[in-house]
């Protein structure tokens, strides 16, 4: 297994790079967060790796954080993601934008990168509830909204709102309610509307 690449940046044709180390050039593909935030050609890069071996080929892919990678095998252990599907959910979206994203359980901003319809992303919320925030050793990316607003939340949804209302509800609400009071005032604020 691959882990690490270091070497110089040779080719830039998104999403694929190539890396030459040693006089043996890698190619890898990357995610768009990686690939923005990478050198111009003829300069060093590092990237942490993780190789696919598959009956027809041998594929790389590379990243910059640590959190991508770990994101990135979260995302192919889960049944009918595969990795170009992972690649892309990494290029549609930072590793804090999809670790809000499963929190919140906003199916609406996964079905808007390519190749990821409606059961697609309730497969990847569910599947990432409880290990997204574990992988990520508790980035705060995970805390940032509160688990009471994400009760609130839910409980807006389970009423019959649907995502859009409930989550313009909740942003109003001020910090500290209980989820009773909060689910409340949300009620409240959302018959006004």
């Amino acid at each position: 297994m691959i882990g690490r690449i270091q070497g110089i940046l040779l080719e830039k044709n998104p999403p694929q790079i190539l890396v030459d180390c040693h006089g043996v050039g890698y190619e890898l593909e990357v995610p768009m967060s990686t690939f923005y935030n990478l050198p111009q050609n003829g300069e060093r890069v590092t990237l942490l790796t993780h190789m696919v071996v598959r009956e027809d080929a041998h594929l790389l892919f590379g990243f910059l954080t640590e959190s991508e990678r770990k994101v990135f095998r979260q995302l192919v252990k889960i049944s009918g993601i595969g990795a170009r599907t992972a690649l892309a959910v990494l290029s549609g979206m930072s590793v804090a934008d999809l670790a809000e994203a499963v929190t919140l359980q906003e199916t609406g901003r996964l079905t808007k990168i390519p190749g990821i319809g409606k059961k697609t992303a309730e497969r990847l919320l569910l599947e990432l509830k409880d290990k997204l925030g574990v992988e990520l050793g508790g980035a705060a990316a995970v805390n940032r909204t509160q688990p009471e607003s994400s009760d609130i939340l839910h409980a807006l949804l389970a009423l019959g709102y649907n995502e859009r209302e409930a989550l313009a509800a909740v942003k109003q609400l001020p910090e500290g309610l209980s989820v009773s009071e909060g689910i409340k005032q949300a009620l409240k604020a959302l018959s006004k509307s």
